[in-house]
């Protein structure tokens, strides 16, 4: 376990990151935890905006049951606020708020009405500082990111393949897609650092094929590499079987069973990493406790599939997965920006 220590090199990368955020002296910040929160980031949070000149305050909720049947992981919706009405207000009020929640606001309840006050939001991943200090994000990120949102927004169809046997046809036709480099800097918009993604979450009866993960890629919710292959069969969303010799696929059939709900097996959302600063072999670097796995679903050319909650197509679950998966090929109509698990120099 890394030591829990303030370190100047860790306020100054927290500086740097709330810079890119458009912090400015005498600006109110909000910063969000919970009873179970790393309290280290939260601390380092408070250090750096004093130091430029910010006026910071402090809203911390106790972190609540878990009333589901199996630990929850990884989900970027936190239920900490439990809708509690004086504390969305003073978020609404603070103009920038940092999230250290566990999960994240990213799907929580309370972050429409958040953004819509227009508060900024920036997630700061449940991540030691030591990860989050490599992956403090640059402005060319920035642009490959944008691009790439552009291009998804623009394409029919994406199709994954790979030489495990993936053979998976996505209609793009109204999907919502969202980038995120690491940053946010404009009102009523959320982004989360480490950053360096692009995902889109398709509209209902739009994803369909097979998904065969293969020894190395990762499930992020186990915090696991594979070390036995996995082959899920979907149709119009929905995993309708899952195959695999071993614990990992064995584990996998158990959680998803777990939930006794229908929507857990559902696709959540489809996208790549892009980040090059992100490491493949980070997951064996820190203990599990001092990592949520946001640098691997931000590893350049990695095929992020996810299942669980997509709100665009009218699903909720607390059950989800994320699944970098490495050496898929993704085509947008046809044009290659992932090749052999490789990024694409097609975004600029």
């Amino acid at each position: 376990m890394l030591p829990d220590r303030i370190e100047a090199k860790w306020i100054d990368a927290f500086c740097e990151i709330f810079e890119r955020c458009a912090v400015k002296p005498g600006d109110t910040a909000a910063i969000l935890s919970e009873t179970q929160s790393r309290a280290l980031n939260v601390h380092l949070a408070e250090l750096a905006l004093l130091r430029m000149g910010a006026r910071p305050f402090h809203i911390v909720v106790p972190t609540p049951r878990n009333r589901e049947a199996v630990p929850i992981r990884s989900t970027g919706a936190s239920i900490a606020i439990q809708k509690l009405g004086p504390v969305v207000s003073a978020l609404q009020q603070a103009g920038f708020v940092v999230d250290c929640t566990i999960e994240g606001l990213m799907h929580a309840a309370e972050t429409p009405d958040i953004l819509k006050a227009g508060a900024r939001i920036l997630n700061i991943s449940n991540e030691h500082p030591e990860a989050l200090e490599r992956m403090v994000p640059d402005s060319a990120l920035e642009k490959r990111v944008r691009a790439a949102v552009k291009m998804l927004r623009g394409t029919k169809r994406m199709r994954v393949t790979s030489t495990a046997g993936t053979e998976l046809d996505v209609d793009m036709a109204g999907a919502q897609t969202a980038g995120v480099w690491g940053w946010t800097d404009r009102p009523g918009t959320l982004a989360h650092w480490p950053g360096g993604i692009v995902v889109s979450f398709p509209k209902s009866k739009t994803v369909n094929g097979t998904i065969v993960m293969a020894p190395g890629d990762i499930n992020l919710t186990f915090k696991r590499y594979l070390s036995t292959p996995i082959k899920m069969t979907l149709k119009d969303d929905y995993v309708t079987d899952l195959e695999g010799e071993g614990a990992d696929a064995a584990m996998m059939r158990s959680y998803l069973a777990a939930w006794g709900d229908r929507e857990a097996y559902a696709v959540s959302h489809v996208g790549w990493g892009m980040n090059p600063g992100a490491r493949y072999e980070a997951l064996t670097m820190y203990d599990k406790n001092d990592t949520n796995g946001t640098e691997l679903r931000a590893v350049s050319g990695n095929f992020l599939f996810s299942t669980g909650a997509n709100e665009f197509a009218g699903r909720y679950t607390s059950g989800h997965f994320d699944l970098p998966m490495m050496g898929a090929t993704i085509e947008l109509d046809g044009v290659a920006v992932v090749k052999d698990g490789v990024l694409q120099d097609v975004f600029g």
